[in-house]
């Protein structure tokens, strides 16, 4: 007793000194968790299917598992068994092994755009940090050393290899939020639990396992997990317990050893899991508005703005819906601003607007984007959003039959239309190329027509007003061509196109066909007043 009592002050738990306390394993049954199986994915229940019919525990863990208690259909599915990864790929026809830092298997059902992919885990082994492995480095730059160990430590204690497999109490103990370490078994549909996960499940609470400072210093990434499940969850009332919470501005700058691959990839879960406003405002709470990420910096600091904003919530919305989401167009949307003032600082230095264009593209991409530059395919399709912004504006001839058939048109047209709703260009713009792009051939024709005599009837307009000025009666045949000669008068001067039409008045009042009209227009003397014109001597 004496000795529990001083292992207790001493903040040993287990009966052996410096032993982790892994919990104590509770099994929970279905009419208490109250799971609905017919949420589980088909394709899950077959992995865990398959490996218990080879000799293995199988169960689904994690966020599934979680979604799975307040009643969501989780998107993914992981499995956790204690089969190793050679002995999991060993058992399906399409599964492949990834990763160093975290050794999983994934098995792929399906082909193509439609396939989807569970992800298998081995149970890991809880090890002291004092016990592994230490690497002077990081994961760069102690490649070579980190090649033959299972479980090293960096010098601040963050893990760079953890593929040491054990029994599943260790396993959970090893996870990080108490929600996330519960395990479901489909097929018996048992919940195991060993961290009182079901009943912060209930409070709405998000813990975590141990000392959050100690599993911050672990995997920093735990931030902006953190950060991602109080975003999600914070529509049903979940929210970050106190102790949780209070080391992660102090642990921000723990980050700075992580790779900036890995946090960008964090930035996207962020930002493209439907729960963008929402995490933007808890980092904001949380005081870790800057210092995650550059990129995730600029993000918080214009969400505000109104084209920033729309972007966030038509990717919310587009992720409830469903429908696919990409990276490069919000990226896209939030450079643009810089983009956009590049461009026209440059046009007004009187550059040619597009190579003005593809200068300022440049220029934020290396002042901006830096690392996320050698992705090429998200670079490029950022590029080729913003290259095609000043084509919207070209809709006669055969431009917007070229346009609308390139491969980034949807999505440079749904960044023109959210451009639109905010204000930047003229709602009718959008309105027209949503027709345009939905519309037949035929229909599109008419389309083009339309656009070319609306900008025909703006190009005559000014002369309406210098025809209205003559101090004769408006009625009347030869006067009110002299009239409308005299209105014409400044084409001798330049102040209007050569070769122009008349105005939209005398089209519409006479009647007169356009081949008539071009003719009276030709002058036949050098008469100020208009006097030698056909208008004038018929």
């Amino acid at each position: 007793m004496i000795k529990k009592f001083i292992d207790k002050l001493l903040g040993k738990t287990g009966s052996r000194a410096g032993k982790p306390r892994f919990g104590k394993r509770e099994e929970i049954a279905v009419d208490v968790h109250g799971i609905d199986p017919k949420l589980v994915d088909e394709r899950a229940l077959n992995v865990v299917r398959t490996l218990k019919q080879g000799g293995y525990e199988a169960y689904v863990v994690g966020g599934a598992v979680r979604d799975l208690l307040v009643g969501l259909r989780p998107k993914d599915f992981d499995v956790a068994t204690n089969a190793t990864p050679e002995q999991v790929k060993a058992l399906f026809r399409r599964a492949f092994i990834i990763g160093r830092r975290f050794r999983i298997v994934h098995v792929v059902f399906g082909r193509g755009r439609e396939h989807e992919v569970i992800e298998v885990s081995t149970f890991r082994a809880y090890l002291d940090n004092v016990a592994a492995e230490q690497v002077a480095g990081n994961e760069k730059t102690s490649r070579n050393d980190l090649a033959g160990m299972k479980h090293a430590v960096d010098s601040t204690g963050r893990v760079l290899r953890d593929n040491v497999w054990g029994p599943q109490e260790e396993d959970a103990v090893r996870r990080d939020f108490t929600i996330n370490a519960m395990y479901y078994d489909p097929e018996s549909q048992i919940v195991v639990d060993y961290h009182k996960g079901l009943q912060d499940t209930k409070k709405r609470t998000l813990r975590m396992i141990g000392d959050a400072a100690a599993r911050y210093r672990e995997d920093p990434v735990r931030i902006i997990r953190a950060v991602r499940f109080a975003a999600k969850l914070s529509a049903l009332g979940f929210t970050l317990d106190a102790k949780t919470a209070k080391p992660l501005a102090d642990s921000l700058v723990l980050l700075a050893d992580v790779p900036q691959s890995r946090l960008f990839d964090e930035m996207l879960k962020l930002l493209q899991t439907g729960h963008a406003v929402a995490s933007i405002e808890q980092l904001r709470k949380l005081g870790l508005a800057r210092g995650i990420y550059p990129l995730l910096d600029l993000v918080v600091e214009r969400a505000e703005a109104p084209f920033v904003n729309a972007a966030l919530q038509d990717t919310d919305r587009r992720v409830g819906e469903e429908k696919p989401v990409a990276p490069s167009f919000l990226l896209a949307c939030v450079l643009w601003a810089d983009v956009r003032d590049g461009w026209a600082r440059r046009v007004a230095q009187r550059e040619h607007s597009h190579p003005a264009l593809q200068d300022a593209i440049d220029e934020v991409f290396n002042a901006r984007i830096g690392d996320v530059s050698g992705r090429g395919k998200l670079g490029g399709d950022m590029r080729e959003i913003w290259m095609m912004q000043p084509r919207f504006d070209k809709r006669v001839g055969s431009a917007p039959f070229g346009l609308v058939e390139q491969a980034r048109f949807r999505a440079a047209f749904d960044f023109m239309r959210l451009r639109a709703e905010t204000g930047e260009v003229d709602v009718v713009l959008a309105d027209w190329w949503q027709e345009f792009s939905v519309a037949d051939d035929a229909t599109r024709e008419d389309l083009v027509y339309q656009v070319k005599a609306e900008q025909q009837k703006h190009a005559r307009a000014p002369r309406v007003h210098r025809a209205t000025a003559t101090g004769g009666s408006s009625t009347g045949g030869v006067e009110s061509a002299a009239a409308d000669e005299r209105a014409h008068a400044p084409v001798k001067n330049g102040s209007t196109p050569s070769g122009e039409g008349f105005s939209a008045a005398e089209e519409g009042d006479t009647g007169t066909p356009r081949k008539r009209r071009r003719r009276r227009r030709k002058p036949t003397g050098s008469g100020e007043s208009g006097e030698g014109s056909p208008a004038a001597t018929e």
